[in-house]
Parts: structure tokens; C-alpha cells; sequence
């Protein structure tokens, strides 16, 4: 039964079947370095996407549609103990003080925040730490960990010992009373050195069905990171005591870096979404037992990865891209069943993150992806 259904979803994977024409807009243009991450949000209030980005040693914002860049800040050393790089590995968006915009949180060597000002264009946007202890961070999401209400952060401390004082380990943060005064934010460290081997990108979501998110994480492995290849999900216990139980998923996953939970099959259980973005393939591990199944095994370095209801169908889809130059921008389409078609969307374009957003307020979900090696950052429009 196993192998059937391994088969039937393969074989639908690779239909040839289109049913949506994306066109390309360029927000920026080729870069002589990487751009990593890119978030999108309305800051004009205009009703339309403007998108934030962090390239050549700024990170600049391109209000939509003209895409006109506005330098909001500049990387400098001295503001945490760790030196800056031209750009941030991930980054994502929180209102971290409450004032109803949108903050930027990053990783750059140190996890920090940049606070909105009332007027997004007028100065720079002001730096303030999260946290310069944890070190290696690559992935940085958004979730209310402990159900007080309130969005936390997570973020992966990927650095061995002795260069940070949590080695291997992946926590939750959560926001300071005085998010403007405070040094750091309160860090909750519930991987405790067991994620070794370059751990990737977070998940969050209620697997177990407690009613308490749980956070499931990839590492890549290979020469320089011993430990990896594996995807693991850890459980939140109902003490809230530290650490949490991780269970392991599989430990043969070269390259494996996104693993996202969703009710792939619609039967009432959750499921993992997972793509090994330094190797090849796409993949699902379907609950409760998390038998693992192939959807697309020969995607290379499908390094990012977006999960939603993109065809409007009641259903959760996929996006994914390449993460080299030549890489391929792929959406998933699944029948309801957990079974999936496979719509090449474009070729030689590079993705070290990929969101799906509503750019231009038509109401689909459109695809923005940060270029990483295209050095670009680039949105296709979804038309029916």
C-alpha cells in the first residue's frame, strides 16, 4: 500500500497540466551581492504590497508598484558585539512595539529589530538587539508559543561550542514589557543542543492535537556539519518546563532544511511539508505514523518553501524554488488527497526565501522570492 501510493503521488507530480499563467516583475534588479530574505506588507497604506529587503550593507524598502528603493537602514559595526554582513540570512515581520505597523526582525551574525517610524520614509529606522548570544541563526519565524495572546519569535542558534553558549540549539523568544529599553528580549531555549548539523528553517503548529504548538525543524548535514540530514519536530509539554521532547522524523535527509505542518490530506490530522534545499526532492510526511512519502524527488535545492491554499480550492498547496542561479520556481498543486501536480512556473531563477502574498490586492496569492545567487528579488503575478 505503501509503494502504491508513493507511486500514485510521484506519477501526478509530473503532470503537464497548467492552470494559471504567472507573469515576472522585477523589484530589484541584479545586485553585485546575494539578497537572502524579503518580506512584504502595506507601509503607505496604499492597499498595495511594498516589500523590505537587505542588500550591499542596507536594507532598503520598495513601496509598489514603481518600486522606488528607500534606504531605512545601514549595517555598521558597533551596535552588537557581533560584526555585521552586507545582508541578512532570514528575516520577518513583527509589530514588536505595539504602534499597529509593521517592525522588521533579522538575522545579521546578531537577531535584531528595526522599529517603523510613523513615517516609513523619513530617517533611518532605529536598530535595537534581540539577542547577540545566539549565533548561526537562519531561520526567524512568528508564533504565540505559550497562548498568552501575543506573538513570539523563534530562532535557531546553529553555531557549535565555544563560539555561542547555546551550541546546536533552537528557542523562542518573547517581546519585553519595554521592547525599546530593554538590552535583550527573554529567551526560552527548547532544543537544547540536540539540533545539531546546520539547522535550517522552523515550523510551528499543534501536531500532537494538545492544543500547544509544537516546532519542527531540518538540518542539512553533510562534510562541515556533522549531526544533519535529519528532520525532527519537538513537543511543548504542558508544564512548560524546559527542554522539550523531540521526536525524530528521519535522519537520512541530506541536505534537508524546510519541514512546515499542515493537514495535507484533509483527514484530520497534521502533516509535514519538507524539501531538502541543499540536496534534492520534495516531500511529505504524512501523520499520524509520518510514513514519508515522496512528492517530487528530483527538485534540486529546493532551498525555500511556502505552504497555503494557492488555487482557492479548500485545500493546502505548495510553492518552492532552486536555490542556485539556474534554479526552477515550482508550485505543487494538491487534489484534496494528498496528491500533487507539479506547475513549472520559471527557470533560472534563484530563492534563499520564498513567500506567498497577495502583491497587487486582487485577491490569489501571488509568489515573492528573495534571489539569493540571481541576486535579485522578483514577485509573479498568479492569473487564472
Amino acid at each position: 500500500m505503501k509503494s502504491l501510493l508513493n507511486a500514485v503521488c510521484l506519477l501526478l507530480s509530473f503532470s503537464a497540466a497548467t492552470q494559471a499563467d504567472w507573469k515576472k516583475h522585477v523589484i530589484v534588479p541584479r545586485q553585485p551581492g546575494g539578497i537572502n530574505s524579503v518580506v512584504a506588507s502595506d507601509w503607505n497604506g496604499d492597499g498595495l504590497k511594498d516589500v523590505l529587503a537587505s542588500y550591499g550593507g542596507h536594507v532598503v524598502l520598495h513601496l509598489a508598484p514603481d518600486w522606488n528603493p528607500h534606504r531605512v537602514f545601514t549595517f555598521q559595526r558597533g551596535l552588537s558585539r557581533n560584526h555585521p554582513r552586507s545582508a541578512c540570512i532570514h528575516s520577518c515581520l513583527m509589530d514588536v512595539d505595539g504602534d499597529g505597523d509593521q517592525d522588521l526582525v533579522g538575522s545579521n551574525n546578531t537577531v535584531f529589530w528595526l522599529e517603523c517610524p510613523a513615517d516609513p520614509l523619513k530617517g533611518e529606522w532605529i536598530y535595537r538587539t534581540v539577542d547577540d548570544e545566539i549565533l548561526g541563526t537562519h531561520c526567524l519565524i512568528t508564533g504565540d508559543v505559550d497562548r498568552d495572546g501575543k506573538l513570539d519569535l523563534i530562532a535557531n542558534s546553529g553555531r557549535t561550542a565555544p563560539s555561542t553558549k547555546f551550541p546546536n540549539s533552537i528557542a523562542w523568544l518573547s517581546i519585553p514589557q519595554n521592547p525599546k529599553e530593554a538590552k535583550s528580549w527573554n529567551r526560552h531555549v527548547f532544543a537544547q543542543g540536540d539540533a545539531p548539523g546546520g539547522s535550517h528553517y522552523m515550523g510551528l503548529g499543534d501536531v500532537n492535537g494538545d492544543g500547544l504548538p509544537d516546532i519542527a525543524c531540518g538540518a542539512k548535514g553533510g562534510e562541515n556539519f556533522p549531526g544533519g540530514e535529519w528532520f525532527a519536530w519537538w513537543e511543548q509539554p504542558k508544564s512548560g518546563k524546559l527542554p522539550w521532547t523531540k521526536h525524530l522524523l528521519s535522519d537520512k535527509e541530506p541536505g534537508a532544511s524546510n519541514i512546515i505542518p499542515a493537514d495535507v490530506d484533509r483527514d484530520g490530522h497534521m502533516d509535514y511539508l519538507a524539501t531538502r534545499g541543499h540536496g534534492k526532492g520534495v516531500l511529505w510526511f504524512k501523520g499520524l505514523g509520518f510514513e514519508k512519502i515522496e512528492i517530487d524527488p528530483e527538485m534540486i535545492y529546493p532551498h525555500s518553501l511556502a505552504v497555503a491554499d494557492m488555487d482557492g480550492d479548500g485545500d493546502i498547496d505548495l510553492a518552492t524554488c532552486g536555490k542556485e542561479a539556474d534554479g526552477v520556481v515550482a508550485s505543487y498543486e494538491n487534489d484534496g488527497k494528498g496528491a500533487f501536480t507539479k506547475h513549472v512556473i520559471d527557470r533560472g531563477q534563484g530563492s534563499y526565501d520564498l513567500r506567498l502574498e497577495d502583491m497587487d490586492g486582487d485577491g490569489d496569492l501571488d509568489i515573492l522570492i528573495a534571489g539569493h545567487a540571481s541576486n535579485n528579488v522578483v514577485w509573479y503575478e498568479m492569473s487564472f
